[in-house]
């Protein structure tokens, strides 16, 4: 379902204000179903808060947010996973001592169908859930090439194996929309180009639409279809990735005047 304008999510003059401070100003923009749609911008122009914004952590100050035509401004933090927003943080925020299995299982709490009482009873009906989220959960082990990893506690694996795990876990919520959070950051080359195909993959085999902040402006360019250039909370420029990075305004602010 979208929007009557076609958007799958519309953010309209989001604002935010902490004290004195506007950390989002007015900030306005359209995603459109089956796009990567990337935010990029300096440390501190609001990109991470207009995350937080759409995925309920903070309360808005002005404006709203509509998805799939339904306006979520204030819906709980708790119900955006159900209604298929899912997201990554820069913070890799992942169980440290359970297994990478474990922790994509965890992933597919929000679609679970049973109550406290079959589940004491383990009713027929559990079972059939429990081998359903199994088979989600591998079909996205096998995507994101964990296989290897599959039975290995969070803390033993090396940093770029966990940022994909946290991505595999976000994907195990069965998202429309999928937020990222720098999925780039503290990749190396190598992850890096692996994590371009893996967003390919994503938007193109499971038909997620991606909304993502990214410093690495070789990723954004390869997987981008449009791009929103931010600043000091406000929007800087819109349009595809070239476009955006030789626009003057989004020069000053990365190299100043």
């Amino acid at each position: 379902m979208t929007s009557p304008n076609g958007a799958l999510l519309e953010a309209d003059k989001l604002t935010i204000q902490f004290g004195g401070l506007r950390a989002v100003d007015q900030v306005s923009f359209v995603v459109k179903p089956g796009e990567v749609y990337t935010i990029v911008g300096p440390n501190g122009a609001g990109k991470t808060t207009v995350f937080n914004l759409i995925s309920r952590i903070y309360d808005v100050t002005d404006g709203r947010i509509v998805f799939q035509g339904h306006d979520i401004t204030r819906v709980p933090a708790h119900r955006i996973a159900r209604m298929g927003i899912a997201r990554t943080f820069q913070n890799i925020e992942l169980f440290e001592h359970s297994t990478v299995l474990h922790n994509l299982l965890i992933g597919r709490h929000c679609r679970n169908r049973t109550n406290l009482f079959t589940e004491i009873f383990f009713t027929p009906g559990v079972l059939r859930q429990e081998l359903e989220h199994r088979e989600k959960v591998e079909k996205i082990i096998d995507l994101l090439e964990l296989q290897h990893y599959r039975e290995q506690i969070i803390a033993n694996l090396p940093y770029g194996v966990r940022k994909m795990v946290e991505l595999a876990r976000a994907l195990s919520t069965e998202p429309t929309l999928l937020l990222l959070d720098e999925p780039a950051s503290g990749l190396n080359i190598e992850e890096t180009d692996d994590l371009a195909n893996y967003i390919d993959d994503i938007k193109n085999d499971l038909k997620i639409t991606i909304l993502m902040i990214e410093h690495d402006m070789r990723l954004v360019s390869r997987v981008s279809d449009r791009v929103l250039a931010m600043n000091q909370g406000r929007v800087l420029a819109e349009g595809g990735p070239a476009e955006v990075q030789r626009h003057p305004d989004v020069v000053r602010a990365y190299l100043g005047a």
